[in-house]
């Protein structure tokens, strides 16, 4: 490793420790999604959406965001990106476990369906794509009400085929507002590879469309760092939208109902876990000076510490009274 490529993150603005916290949350995320999928074969938990090998993407974009000003409207996979802006285990757990205390949904909803009025994480919807015309309708805001913040939404490959994807990027375009568009690429909508999909790239659509595009490694957290965080000083200074292509590989099948061995091979998996980004970020990290073997051991019997106390914590919270299933469904209190 050459001595620039040792200092990027420095040349990029981080320092060392936002460099090590990075890791941090792309590991706790990592862990989090292992142990999901054990809870649901388990009989623990009745669903869960991997975003295993998305890690390194998404911790960086949230990074590159302003936490305290910036709406953020994520995809079911985006467990490390809402760790990254503040939810903290425990409330991930209720969500799988569907308890009453779930901060998302009350455990109404299933897990991925992020939602967290103080740490700006704007609800979402199960039909994909919906969460892109919303961010635009945000950055709307925005722009009329003169407040400097960023609408920041996530979205797989197979969604950019979506009409919502169409006219949030068209509106945005026209009026120039303050969204970040990230296409996570992870190279399957479900069962189609992309190149059943796709004809072209995602990234170049942008130019239709009046605004940038960029098609980055999603596996290298500091070249989405950098994209992302030039894309909210464009915004922020009036200039418009980003649309950001941040190619990457699903480690993992698309759910716990799902069995990836009829649509690819378990060599072309195990070819693209060596190229895993958190091993690659890990292996960056260790040649700047800043990680080790043994910090790693620390690190992850850490997480697993805290892992074990937010699934004991949401097994044992009670669950939502039938009753709450109308909560915020029907207006109340009206006359009659």
């Amino acid at each position: 490793m050459s001595i620039g490529q040792m200092r990027k993150h420095r040349q990029l603005g981080l320092t060392d420790q936002q460099a090590v916290e990075m890791y941090t949350l792309m590991l706790t995320g990592r862990k989090f999604d292992e142990r999901c999928h054990v809870l649901q074969r388990s009989g623990k938990i009745a669903f869960h959406v991997s975003g295993i090998g998305q890690e390194t993407a998404q911790v960086a974009a949230a990074y590159a965001l302003n936490k305290d000003k910036d709406y953020f409207l994520p995809y079911y996979r985006d467990y490390s990106f809402v760790l990254t802006v503040g939810m903290s285990l425990k409330e991930l757990m209720l969500a799988a476990f569907a308890k009453a205390e779930d901060p998302n949904s009350g455990g109404r909803q299933m897990p991925g369906h992020f939602s967290h009025k103080k740490l700006n994480i704007v609800t979402g919807s199960s039909p994909v794509t919906t969460q892109v015309p919303h961010a635009v309708g945000f950055a709307l805001a925005a722009k009329m009400k003169r407040r400097e913040f960023v609408a920041f939404t996530t979205f797989g490959e197979g969604s950019s085929n979506q009409g919502d994807f169409h006219e949030g990027c068209n509106f945005a375009g026209v009026h120039k507002l303050p969204v970040i568009f990230m296409c996570e690429n992870n190279q399957y909508a479900i069962s189609v590879p992309l190149h059943k999909q796709v004809s072209g790239s995602i990234a170049e659509r942008a130019i239709g469309y009046g605004f940038p595009g960029y098609k980055v490694d999603g596996r290298d957290p500091l070249e989405v760092y950098r994209v992302v965080k030039e894309a909210r000083e464009r915004a922020v200074r009036g200039e418009g939208p980003t649309l950001i292509e941040a190619v990457m590989y699903r480690l993992t099948p698309h759910s716990t109902s799902d069995d990836d061995l009829l649509y690819r091979t378990k060599e072309e998996v195990e070819s693209n876990k060596a190229q895993d980004g958190l091993i690659k970020y890990k292996e960056y990290l260790i040649g700047c000076g800043l990680w080790s073997e043994e910090q790693e051991a620390e690190l992850s019997d850490r997480i697993k510490k805290e892992l074990n106390e937010a699934t004991s914590y949401a097994d044992s919270a009670p669950y939502p009274k039938p009753e709450d299933t109308l909560l915020h469904v029907y207006a109340e209190g009206g006359e009659e």
